[in-house]
């Protein structure tokens, strides 16, 4: 793992954190699980360029996704 990689990763899982703790406060689903998704992401997917995808894809995620 190199250091862009773990950059990102640090960065996605810091806005996961805050989608998480916003989903759960306002009790919606979208926002909860793409924080969950965005702080699990960084522990599965190695390549600089799949991360990117699926970080920016559940950032998101959630402003398409209204419930």
């Amino acid at each position: 793992m190199d250091g862009s990689t773990l950059l990102w990763g640090l960065l996605f899982a810091s806005a996961g954190v805050g989608y998480f703790m916003y989903g759960r406060k306002q009790r919606k689903v979208m926002p909860f699980v793409s924080g969950i998704g965005l702080i699990l992401a960084p522990m599965f997917v190695y390549e600089v360029g799949w991360l990117l995808a699926l970080g920016a894809s559940l950032l998101v995620l959630p402003l398409l996704i209204k419930n």
